[in-house]
Parts: structure tokens; C-alpha cells; sequence
């Protein structure tokens, strides 16, 4: 996402490179979207990568654009078409829903995913930001391969229930914002110092404005020291705690248009943490040790992933 929309202007070329380089440094997962630049971001991929479809898995979304949810089966299968089409391949590796549209049975959305696996557009169906008990009624629709959410050290959500579930059904877990949106990586602004269509300047605005960033801050000092203890940077910290939770089957997500950005994610997979700094790193920074929401109010309201 951050290479179309959401952080600031980013740059075609670069991101062409960066693609191609992520491939050669090891990633093999790709995660993409409709609503990424209406569209952009999966010409993007398709564009960058037209040599090497078959080095990575990819997983893109549906359901959600700048006009809103729309879950209804007709749309879905037409928005499957049109990513096909940008992403230039023909077949999706892992198609999720971006969001439950509340005015549509989730039977109905998944049910139009799987006529889509059974036509052999997409290999696995997939869901975003759901609660435990869509998750539920959704897999006896269908098979759902994976679920994605936002999960960090300052975002806990899933721990309410749906790691739990997840591991139940054996659908592989995906937590996006892995980084906090930069927070963790301590790169990070208020709003003050943010273009206005920053997601962090919007529907994730309230861990950012100026009192409670100022605040939040606080706990970034100590976490870089036990981030030095390791042989690390923050931004490894953050992930290396990720990929040890669950015995290491979270698949994280980190995006960036950077490409030492993306190379230094990377030696996230080597960092190994004892025991006890992950006990300290999950006493540091949680959602009782962070002031804010992740999302603001009306966004929470709506959001199903909180409804566990």
C-alpha cells in the first residue's frame, strides 16, 4: 500500500526496484489490494513482476474501495476479473475480502469466493479484520485459508479471540501494520507533521495526535535499548516479536517504499529473543501502555475485528 497510497508520495521506479530486490533478498509473499491506489498498486506488481510470477505467492483484495464496502457476490467476481487483468496473471494465490460488508450475509461474499476457486481464478480464499465468530460462520461456507488483521506490539486486537480460532480451524494468521505504522520503528510523527490524507493524519489519527504520540513516545526509548541489547534495530524488534508468538507460524506483513526499509525487515527472520525480552518487550508496549485508539471512534464502531 505505502508504494500507491496512505504514506506519502512514493516513486513508480523505485518501487519497480524495490520489487524486484525484495525477490532477490528472499520475500515470497506479496500483499496487495483493489483499494491501494484504486487499483495502482496491482498494475504496479503486474508491471514490475510480469517476468517472475512464479517466484512469489500473491494475495490481493476485494470488497472495499474509496466509495466504501461492497461484499455483494456480482461485484466480487467482477472485481476478480479486473484485478486478473491488472495484476497480468490468471490466477490469484490467495483472494481475501478487505472487509465484511454489514449489509450482506457474509455467506453470500464468501460463497462468490468460492465459485471463484471452483472457475480456478483463485487458488485460496482469504478474510480481513473479521471477528471470531465471522471467521466462523464463514469457514463452514467455505474453506477460509487465511485471515489478516492488524496485530503489533501496540495493536492486540486479535489476542481477544481470533488467534485462538485461527489456530482451531488451522487458518493461517497475517497481521498487517506489523511496525505500528512506523511508530515502532521510531521514525514515526505526530499529525502536525503529516500530509492531510495520511492514514495516520485520519482513520488512524488518535495514537498520533500531538498529546498522545507525546506520550507514547515515552516508551520508545527503552525499547530501542533492549532493541541494541539484541544486535538489532526497532523495526526488527518489532517484527523478530511477531514471528516468535504462536510458535512462529504469524506470517507478518511489513510495507514500505524504501528499499532499506524493506532489506532491513528482512533480518527481522534472523533475530532470535530469549524468553525473557519477550517478556519485556510485551510488558513495555500494549494496549494498557498506549493511549489511543487504533482507529477513531466511528471507524471502531464499525469495525467487526472488535467485536470479539
Amino acid at each position: 500500500m505505502n508504494m500507491s497510497m496512505g504514506y506519502g508520495e512514493a516513486n513508480d521506479t523505485v518501487s519497480n526496484q524495490l520489487l524486484n530486490e525484495a525477490l532477490d533478498t528472499g520475500y515470497t509473499f506479496l500483499d496487495t489490494a483493489l483499494i491501494y491506489g484504486s487499483g495502482h498498486n496491482e498494475t504496479l506488481i503486474g508491471k514490475s513482476l510480469v517476468s517472475r510470477r512464479r517466484d512469489y505467492v500473491l494475495a490481493t483484495k476485494c470488497g472495499l474501495t474509496r466509495d466504501g464496502i461492497n461484499g455483494r457476490p456480482d461485484t466480487l467476481i467482477q472485481s476478480c476479473d479486473d484485478s486478473l487483468r491488472r495484476l497480468n496473471t490468471d490466477v490469484i494465490d490467495l483472494y481475501y475480502l478487505h472487509r465484511m460488508d454489514p449489509d450482506v450475509p457474509i455467506e453470500e461474499s464468501v460463497g462468490a469466493l468460492a465459485r471463484l476457486q471452483q472457475a480456478g481464478k483463485i487458488r485460496e480464499i482469504g478474510l480481513s479484520e473479521v471477528s471470531t465468530k465471522t471467521l466462523k460462520r464463514a469457514h463452514k461456507e467455505a474453506s477460509i485459508a487465511a485471515l489478516q488483521s492488524e496485530y503489533s506490539l501496540w495493536s492486540r486486537t486479535p489476542e481477544r479471540g481470533i488467534l485462538d480460532a485461527c489456530e482451531t480451524l488451522g487458518v493461517a494468521f497475517v497481521p498487517f501494520s506489523p511496525l505500528g505504522r512506523a511508530f515502532l520503528t521510531g521514525t514515526a510523527t505526530d499529525v502536525t507533521q503529516l500530509p492531510d490524507d495520511d492514514l495516520r493524519a485520519t482513520i488512524a489519527r488518535p495514537r498520533f495526535e500531538p498529546e498522545a504520540y507525546r506520550e507514547n513516545s515515552k516508551l520508545l526509548e527503552p525499547f530501542a535499548a533492549i532493541a541494541r541489547q539484541n544486535d538489532c534495530s526497532m523495526a526488527q524488534l518489532a517484527l523478530a516479536w511477531l514471528l516468535h508468538q504462536r510458535n512462529g507460524t504469524l506470517i507478518p506483513i511489513p510495507g514500505t517504499k524504501h528499499i532499506e526499509f524493506m532489506k532491513e525487515n528482512a533480518g527481522a527472520a534472523k533475530v532470535t529473543l530469549t524468553a525473557a525480552t519477550l517478556d519485556a518487550v510485551n510488558q513495555l508496549i500494549n494496549e494498557s501502555t498506549i493511549i489511543g485508539n487504533r482507529y477513531t471512534d466511528d471507524r471502531m464502531a464499525t469495525a467487526d475485528a472488535e467485536q470479539d
